[in-house]
């Protein structure tokens, strides 16, 4: 993988009142830091099994990283993408060479054919969120901001199913436990936040979002891994992720989708109060179709 940079952002440092450094998973090899966990579960997956092929759900990003791996260790791949999927990340896994379904209406059908699939076709199910694996590869996130920054004392992460902050904070925990790991997401996809305020499973409706790597619902397992790694989950709105995406090309020059800007939009409207810093943001995905970034830039939709 590539190591990606940690970055002081003096203007957010400003705002937050405290030192505010982002970390730039927008500059990974498939533009997210999906590859990460992809990567290392296919490596780890028994020769025999990765002669069968690797089946996959995504919003995108998890194709993406699903799609680089098999590529990488020729191995045949199928990805279930929803219909709605953004043309950067559909264009780039057929480019990798994995096959695609996007046949299915949103995220949430898109999972569960990939996993009829994966057992009529007996080809292992590679879950954008779970598994030892996967957890581990994401994790790896975590080791490089704490080599970099061995002060910090927040990091702040998307949360869609939970696979970033899982990974993260099976790391931290033992290795900085005094690191607080908050999450940030969309209000139209705040499936684990309200989960996690109900004490159970909730299904949330499927609704557009600029936020769209964190689309679907969560399961018990999800929810185990929020009340795990999470210290503080906060909701954003789609016109705060859109002045996120604006703000950072704007002040820091960087093309990042919404799912990547809500730990940004959280700063920037304070929805975590006052927190010490040294505080780490990781922006996790730059993957936006240019025509929709242009025109979030000009305030639109």
């Amino acid at each position: 993988m590539r190591r990606t940079p940690l970055r002081r952002s003096d203007a957010l440092s400003t705002i937050a009142g405290a030192d505010v450094q982002l970390k730039l998973e927008c500059s990974q090899l498939t533009g997210s830091f999906k590859i990460r966990g992809a990567f290392n579960a296919v490596a780890a997956m028994p020769l025999a099994d990765r002669a069968r092929g690797v089946v996959a759900s995504s919003a995108g990003n998890h194709g993406l990283g699903v799609a680089y791996a098999a590529q990488y260790f020729r191995a045949p791949a199928m990805i279930f993408v929803p219909s709605t999927i953004p043309a950067v990340k559909r264009d780039g896994i057929t480019r990798l060479g994995a096959r695609m379904d996007s046949s299915q209406p949103h995220y949430d059908a898109a999972m569960a054919a990939a996993v009829a699939y994966g057992a009529r076709e007996r080809m292992r199910f590679l879950h954008p969120c779970l598994g030892d694996d996967l957890l581990a590869g994401q994790g790896t996130v975590a080791v490089e901001i704490l080599e970099d920054e061995p002060n910090v004392r927040v990091v702040i992460v998307p949360v869609g199913g939970g696979g970033l902050a899982g990974g993260m904070a099976g790391y931290l925990r033992g290795t900085a436990p005094d690191v607080r790991v908050l999450g940030a997401q969309s209000a139209a996809t705040d499936a684990m936040t309200q989960s996690l305020n109900a004490g159970r499973v909730v299904e949330i409706p499927v609704l557009p979002t600029l936020a769209d790597g964190l689309a679907g619902q969560i399961d018990e397992a999800g929810l185990e891994i929020g009340r795990a790694a999470l210290d503080g989950v906060e909701v954003v709105s789609e016109d705060d992720i859109a002045r996120a995406i604006a703000w950072l090309a704007d002040e820091e020059d960087l093309v990042v989708e919404g799912s990547g800007a809500v730990g940004v939009a959280a700063l920037l409207t304070g929805a975590f109060g006052r927190l010490d810093g040294p505080i780490v943001v990781v922006v996790s995905g730059g993957n936006i179709d240019p025509e929709r970034h242009a025109r979030v830039r000009r305030g639109e939709r």
